[in-house]
Parts: structure tokens; sequence; C-alpha cells
């Protein structure tokens, strides 16, 4: 009997490891703001190749935008999503509240992919999303740390890291292609 028991633990256990493995969360568990302060379901997303952007306006990377722009022309009927996360977290390089930094992307570079609500990347007060982008114990793939303006998170088609791209990589690095046309 003890053994009996003993076996319906450990297959109960194995289950219950299996279980949490398989509901670890993606990106498409979070809702975030958009830059017009409204509700933004990641989950929209399912089945497409996403690529999160923390983003400044008076950054050295700022250009940034325009690659990230064409790239977001080139790729986005294949099914690609750039989203834009402002955050003023590196030397107060996004000072603008909403309205500013979208008039400024627009103004200044075009962007037409979708732009979120200002949030914090790194410190005590760092959005769950990005917790989430640079702890594996929530992402399940690796720890990241953000290192400044226009790093890039690459999520795949599940919604889970595929690549976490330096900031002074851009956006059309040979790496990010060849990651799209895969």
């Amino acid at each position: 009997m003890k053994i009996y028991l003993a076996i319906l633990i450990s297959l109960i256990s194995l289950e219950l490891i299996a279980q949490k493995h398989n509901m670890q969360k993606t990106i498409h568990d979070f809702t975030v703001l958009d830059i017009e302060g409204k509700d933004y379901p990641l989950a929209q997303l399912k089945g497409k190749k996403v690529m999160i952007v923390n983003t400044a306006s008076k950054c050295g990377l700022t250009p940034q935008y325009e690659e990230l722009q064409s790239l977001y022309e080139s790729f986005k009927e294949d099914g690609l999503v750039i989203i834009g996360f402002p955050a003023n977290n590196f030397m107060g390089q996004e000072p603008g509240d909403e309205k500013e930094i979208a008039a400024f992307c627009q103004a200044n570079y075009g962007v037409t992919f979708p732009m979120m609500s200002k949030i914090e990347v790194i410190g005590d007060e760092q959005h769950e999303l990005y917790k989430y982008l640079t702890s594996k114990s929530l992402n399940g793939v690796e720890d990241s740390e953000v290192q400044w303006n226009f790093q890039k998170y690459l999520i795949d088609a599940s919604g889970k890291i595929a690549k976490v791209i330096g900031p002074k990589t851009s956006p059309k690095d040979s790496e990010i292609i060849g990651w799209l046309k895969s």
C-alpha cells in the first residue's frame, strides 16, 4: 500500500510540475496602456512576432525611430508588431508627457507602430511587463537588464522571449532581420 501511495504522489507531483511549466506566462497575459491611455491587451498579438522597445526622444539613439518605422513598414504584412514604450529612466531623456511624445514621434519620424504610455523600465517602479521581460523566474527564458534606451526584446509568435538585443544595435541589424525571416 505504501508503494502505491508513493507512486501516486510522485505521479501527481510530476503532473503539477508539467502544468506549472505549461502555464508559464507570456506577454499575451499582459494588458498595457497605449499612448492615449486606452487598454492595449497584448493577447491581440498572438501569432505575431513582436519587438518591444523602450524609447526616448532626447537620446543619442533616438534616430532609431526612423529604422524602427522602416522595419515595421517592411515586415508588418508578415506579422511584425513593434511596440514602443517611452521611459524616462536614463538621464531624463524622455521628459515629455504622452501628447508631447506622440507629436514628436509623428512629426520627426512618422511613427505608425503602436506607442504605449510612458512607463518605468528599471527600478522600484518597474512596470510589470518589464519585470516579466527581465526576470527568468517569470519569463522562463533568461534574465536581462535594460541597459539603456532602445533595448529590444524580440518576442516569438507564442509570446515568449526569443532574443534580447542591445540598445546600440540597429533595428535593421542582420540578426534581427534573420529572426524576422525565420
